[in-house]
């Protein structure tokens, strides 16, 4: 198969492409993958370290003040890289172009479509972005990860797949033990962390909540972010730090650490709650109030009304509701097993081999 995969901007759009790239050539390694980002996101650095030929384009997002010369640029720059993508897909020649969300897989898709290519993106979230609200009227087959999204989208073209970051995560073998970092490997622990960025209230309270951490009979892990470390440690240069909390600026390896993790806290982003779902992880959920359409609250709701994870407002959360939240799950293994288990039973551990199949019945009704 030669497929064409685009998306970008964030992890939560990467990631999942990625997976689904992995999936390929381990089922067939004869397979051709080209993957098409854009210049600015974090995808052309990511992308070509994993080997995989990667193309860019010159593109932007909207800004809300909708008549700016900015988006007049906007609108500009996608056209001209509609026209881009045209070329880019003409002397590829794929099989199948698939869209995982962000500005660059809008161009893509739309030149896909255009072009009579077989074509399939995929949602993460519960609330649909503008990009694939806008690629669902042109697209062949659309796979979701939240049965929340599936009311936004032509019902004939939806197809439940979950996230393909889950099948990824549920297939590493962890042999990570807490004492590679200078904690006991037999204490439950608990991992705090706001994203590869940091989130900067997350940071405030926790930092606020060291002293008390410092009490408690279990691990903290807090991870502050690369580029928010130095700001944390320098608020709690006066704070001593017990031995059983650990301050990092970053975990290379998060995947192989989180089987290791008794709770997290934590945004609720479609790739981190896939994670958690296929690993079967508790969690307080703390979504992000600076995301389009609040979807990261939606996506907390699916693990809470579930019964897998309680939900903190940012708005409400400081030192003391912290640690009481924390407190209630770290000193009751019994609730915390319960939310696990309910976890898991949301996780779609297949979700790369459904997307594929998607992939392949495009492909398949073009042909007839």
């Amino acid at each position: 198969m030669k497929m064409i995969v685009s998306g970008g901007g964030t992890g939560g759009h990467i990631y999942p492409a990625l997976s689904l790239v992995e999936a390929l050539k381990a089922q067939d390694p004869a397979s051709e993958v080209l993957y098409v980002g854009s210049e600015r996101g974090l995808e052309k650095n990511i992308v070509p370290e994993k080997g995989i030929k990667f193309e860019a384009l010159k593109i932007q997002g909207f800004k809300r003040k909708l008549f700016s010369l900015y988006n007049f640029e906007t609108v500009y720059l996608f056209l001209k890289s509609v026209k881009h993508a045209k070329k880019i897909i003409k002397q590829f020649n794929p099989d199948v172009v698939v869209g995982t969300g962000g500005y660059v897989s809008g161009a893509v898709l739309y030149a896909a479509a255009k072009m009579g290519i077989p074509t399939v993106i995929h949602e993460q979230n519960s609330v649909v972005g503008w990009t694939n609200k806008f690629l669902s009227r042109y697209v062949d087959k659309i796979g979701i990860a939240f049965e929340d999204a599936k009311a936004q989208f032509p019902e004939n073209k939806v197809v439940f797949t979950g996230n393909p970051r889950a099948q990824q995560v549920a297939k590493i073998k962890s042999d990570f033990n807490w004492n590679q970092i200078g904690l006991k490997s037999d204490e439950p622990t608990v991992l705090i962390f706001g994203g590869s960025q940091g989130a900067l209230k997350i940071n405030s309270v926790t930092a606020k909540a060291i002293p008390i951490f410092n009490q408690k009979n279990y691990q903290v892990v807090f991870v502050t972010g690369k580029s928010r470390y130095d700001d944390v440690m320098k608020n709690l240069k006066d704070v001593k730090i017990n031995s059983n909390v650990k301050i990092l600026p970053y975990i290379a390896n998060m995947p192989e650490v989180l089987p290791r993790v008794s709770l997290i806290v934590g945004r609720a982003g479609a790739t981190s709650l896939a994670e958690i779902t296929a690993l079967g992880i508790p969690s307080i959920l703390i979504p992000s109030p600076y995301v389009t359409a609040d979807h990261q609250t939606k996506n907390a709701m699916s693990l809470v009304k579930n019964h897998a994870a309680i939900i903190e407002t940012e708005s409400d959360l400081n030192e003391q509701s912290l640690t009481k939240k924390v407190d209630t799950l770290m000193h009751n293994e019994q609730l915390r097993q319960e939310m696990a288990e309910n976890a898991k039973k949301m996780g779609v551990v297949d979700a790369t081999d459904k997307l594929l199949s998607v992939c392949k019945t495009a492909i398949n009704e073009h042909k007839n």
